[in-house]
């Protein structure tokens, strides 16, 4: 079993900044990517950012330029660093990863969420 366990969300003005961290933990053998995906009231849960464990990077269109994803393969942390915010980004942020075990097995985890409140 893997977990992860997400921090830094919060309240912010329209315009501020906030850096949300995931790290992970358990048994893990290889995690290939990690990422996080955001849900807001009422809409389904989108993918943010994720990034590959040899850096590649996505980003969905709504956030580019204004939020950077990086990872630390020796913590199996994943950050999101996140400016410009804007109201509609408030929503419950979900970190993911992508494990596989020995046998080549993948499969998807989740943390529990942080919520973002952007005000404006």
């Amino acid at each position: 079993q893997v977990q992860l366990v997400e921090s830094g969300g919060g309240l912010v003005q329209a315009g501020g900044s906030l850096r949300l961290s995931c790290a992970a933990s358990g048994s893990i053998f290889k995690i290939n990517g990690m990422g996080f995906y955001r849900q807001a009231p009422g809409k389904q849960r989108e993918l943010v950012a994720v990034v590959s464990s040899g850096g590649r990077t996505n980003y969905a269109e709504a956030v580019k330029g204004r939020f950077t994803i990086s990872r630390d393969n020796a913590k199996n942390t994943v950050y999101l660093q996140m400016n410009s915010l804007k109201p509609e980004d408030t929503a419950v942020y979900y970190c993911n990863a992508a494990h596989s075990d020995r046998g080549g097995y993948i499969r998807d985890y989740w943390g529990v969420g942080t919520l973002v409140t952007v005000s404006s």
